[in-house]
C-alpha cells in the first residue's frame, strides 16, 4: 500500500484523500494514517509545486555544478554535502559515481550570482578540488512533466 500510494503522490500531491483511496483501494482514514506515519519516518520529506519558471517574469538561472572533492576522513562524502547544501541558493546535491563526486544544483537570480557562489562559497572549501558549472538554458520536462508547449516551428516538428 506505501508504493501504492507514493507513486500516486509523486504524480499529484494536491490530491484529495478521497480520491487516493480510491484509486490505492482503501480508506479514507487508512490512506490517512499511512501518510501520517511515512511523513514522520521521513519517507516523505514535504509536498513541493512543479514550476515552469520560464512563464514568469523574474529572471531565475539555474546551474549543474560538478564537483570533485577529497572525502574526509572517518567521515566520507557526507559532512562535505552537508556542508554544501546549508547554502540557501543550492536546491540539491546528489553523490554521484563516475568522474566527478557530487553534483550541485543551484538557483539564482543571475549568471554572476552563481559565478560568485562558486568562487566565494563552493570553491574555497577545503575538500574541494575543482568544479565545472553549465547553465540550464530551457527545461523541456521535469520530474516526469513536460514543461515546453511543443514544436515552435516545423523544423522542430522532424527532428523526433
Amino acid at each position: 500500500m506505501k508504493e501504492k500510494i507514493l507513486a500516486v503522490l509523486e504524480q499529484n500531491s494536491r490530491i484529495s484523500l478521497e480520491e487516493l483511496a480510491a484509486k490505492v483501494g482503501v480508506s479514507a482514514e487508512e490512506a490517512a494514517s499511512a501518510i501520517d506515519l511515512m511523513e514522520q519516518e521521513h519517507i516523505i520529506c514535504g509536498y513541493n509545486a512543479l514550476i515552469n519558471w520560464d512563464k514568469v517574469d523574474q529572471e531565475r538561472v539555474v546551474a549543474l555544478i560538478e564537483v570533485k572533492v577529497t572525502p574526509q576522513r572517518d567521515m566520507g562524502f557526507d559532512t562535505i554535502a552537508e556542508r554544501i547544501y546549508q547554502y540557501p541558493e543550492v536546491q540539491s546535491v546528489y553523490l554521484m559515481s563516475g568522474g566527478f563526486d557530487f553534483t550541485v544544483i543551484v538557483q539564482s537570480g543571475s549568471m554572476r550570482s552563481v559565478a560568485n557562489f562558486v568562487s566565494e562559497k563552493l570553491a574555497p572549501i577545503d575538500s574541494v578540488l575543482s568544479t565545472a558549472t553549465h547553465f540550464i538554458l530551457k527545461k523541456y520536462k521535469d520530474y516526469g512533466t513536460i514543461l515546453s508547449d511543443g514544436p515552435k516551428d516545423e523544423r522542430e516538428m522532424f527532428l523526433s
